[in-house]
């Protein structure tokens, strides 16, 4: 008997790690245009559409339904499961595979209160904790223990997709634009928080530094992800170069993920996110 981990496809991870886990995909809607996320939509088409499109599209969360088949598979099998779904503020997905998850024995589901690159470290922990042996109830309670450790900052590039989704007004937009703003942010409690702006991309790599050291620094023992939005990871490489010196204590590569529909529609191409556990 072996405990699988679930997740659904909101969770950013990098191949290596996406190969480990069963997913269960949410559907993407481009107005009249309705696709499976990461079966007939995936990332690279994903921002090509949003790119073109006056729209925001909209995320509809994977239904009971969707879980069951998975769910099936583990029992089948006689296997236990733990499901790690992105943040309940941010989706009904989670309230889907607790409702699923009533008929079946062995399967825990955790609110992981994040998502994207957040979600994908508490994965990789998860995962690690299979590795150790511990079962399916230990790894859910260690996961709902860790949760609360995870941040997750970025800095955008853009604030025209603040303005689509209606979070800013068009006139800070503007002037955003015409003074090269740079917002950097953070996910709290499911929600996207400002936490300072700067002018130009140098002072928003500093900022973002200074941010990843205001929330307690990054514990190096942990799963460390980074992440970008967008076609390309040009903007990424950059910030990686510029804060050299608060990764000199990394253990090992850093991996990078591109960044999902959920918060790609929200922050829109060119942002560049780093999600850790903090020190405690």
């Amino acid at each position: 008997m072996s405990v699988k981990i679930i997740i659904d496809s909101t969770t950013d991870l990098i191949e290596s790690v996406k190969e480990k886990v069963e997913i269960v995909p949410l559907t993407i809607r481009f107005d009249d245009e309705e696709f499976i996320d990461g079966v007939t939509i995936d990332h690279k088409m994903f921002y090509e559409k949003l790119i073109e499109s006056d729209t925001i599209p909209t995320t509809s969360q994977a239904t009971p339904s969707a879980f069951i088949p998975v769910f099936d598979k583990v029992k089948e099998n006689g296997d236990s499961a733990v499901v790690i779904n992105l943040s309940s503020k941010l989706s009904g997905t989670y309230q889907s595979a607790c409702l699923a998850a009533a008929d079946y024995d062995n399967i825990y589901v955790v609110d992981s209160s994040s998502v994207a690159i957040g979600a994908g470290i508490l994965v990789e922990y998860a995962l690690s904790l299979v590795e150790e042996g511990l079962s399916a109830e230990e790894i859910a309670k260690k996961i709902e223990e860790k949760k609360n450790d995870v941040i997750i900052v970025a800095m955008l590039d853009t604030l025209e997709y603040l303005k689509k989704g209606g979070r800013i007004s068009a006139a800070v937009a503007f002037a955003g634009g015409v003074l090269n703003i740079k917002p950097v942010v953070s996910l709290e409690n499911g929600e996207i928080k400002m936490l300072g702006k700067a002018r130009g991309s140098k002072q928003g790599n500093n900022l973002l530094v200074q941010e990843i050291e205001k929330a307690g620094g990054v514990d190096f023992n942990m799963p460390l992800l980074l992440g970008y939005t967008g076609l390309s990871d040009i903007l990424l490489k950059k910030y990686v170069e510029d804060s050299s010196a608060l990764w000199a204590h990394a253990k090992s590569e850093l991996n990078s993920s591109v960044i999902g529909s959920t918060i790609g529609t929200h922050v829109g191409p060119g942002a560049v996110a780093v999600a850790f556990f903090k020190k405690n």
